[in-house]
């Protein structure tokens, strides 16, 4: 008999423990719960976060992807779709495969953009799927494995039976956590922000005139973000 890997050994004690067990079950209702909601907001025609400034970075970007079309309507049908293959025990791993470049791409987006309303979450919720993938890493590994080597794979499948708290992984999961909300209060020195006045309340008493022009050039003129964050630049002291 072949002497179980480290990573078979910790994938065996992550599996048997009923802290991650309900982890688990919280990533895969938290992210299906999201999708569910936005990928109907698009079934049924409506212009996402329609709250949202159509000149606003943003709002423009959702304004265009609003007048698509049917393709506007295959992104809903696509995030519904993975969100219930994540509340079925046998599609679970294949809905975790399809959500990963959705969120994926949501995420860059928001940095793109820096869009305050999904700045965490959408990191969030990729940080959760890659959790789900890594738990089904037993049946992932079959995509890197050599043909060799399948017959010999085998990975513990014990029910949890441990209420050992995982503390190592709770801390690293609570900084990881932390990465975007610290990004997001630190990374940039300016944002649009989702309003006029929530933009040139960021920069309080400095910089005042190149910030009124920033947010000016964004929220009224409606201008690319990167021609705006020049002209920022330009006029700052």
């Amino acid at each position: 008999m072949n002497n179980p890997s480290r990573f078979d050994t910790l994938f065996g004690q992550i599996r048997e423990n009923k802290w991650h067990l309900l982890f688990y079950w919280f990533c895969r209702l938290s992210l299906a719960l999201g999708f569910i909601i936005a990928g109907m907001v698009k079934i049924m025609d409506e212009r996402f976060a329609s709250g949202l400034s159509e000149i606003h970075p943003m709002g423009s970007y959702l304004v265009a992807l609003y007048h698509t079309g049917y393709y506007y309507t295959f992104i809903g049908v696509a995030q519904v779709l993975a969100a219930t293959l994540l509340l079925i025990n046998r599609t679970v791993l294949l809905g975790a495969l399809l959500y990963f470049p959705i969120i994926l791409n949501i995420w860059v987006l928001t940095l793109a953009v820096r869009f305050d309303g999904s700045y965490v979450s959408a990191a969030w919720m990729l940080l959760a799927n890659s959790y789900l993938l890594a738990y089904h890493a037993d049946r992932l590994q079959f995509l890197w494995a050599k043909q060799s080597d399948l017959p010999n794979l085998s990975i513990s499948q014990a029910k949890p039976s441990s209420w050992k708290f995982p503390f190592r992984f709770a801390l690293m999961s609570a900084g990881l956590m932390a990465i975007p909300i610290l990004f997001y209060a630190k990374g940039y020195e300016v944002m649009p922000k989702n309003t006029l006045e929530l933009c040139t309340a960021q920069f309080g008493e400095s910089n005042t005139k190149a910030g009124q022009s920033f947010c000016s050039c964004v929220h009224e003129e409606g201008l690319p973000l990167d021609t705006c964050l020049e002209k920022y630049e330009s006029q700052k002291p």
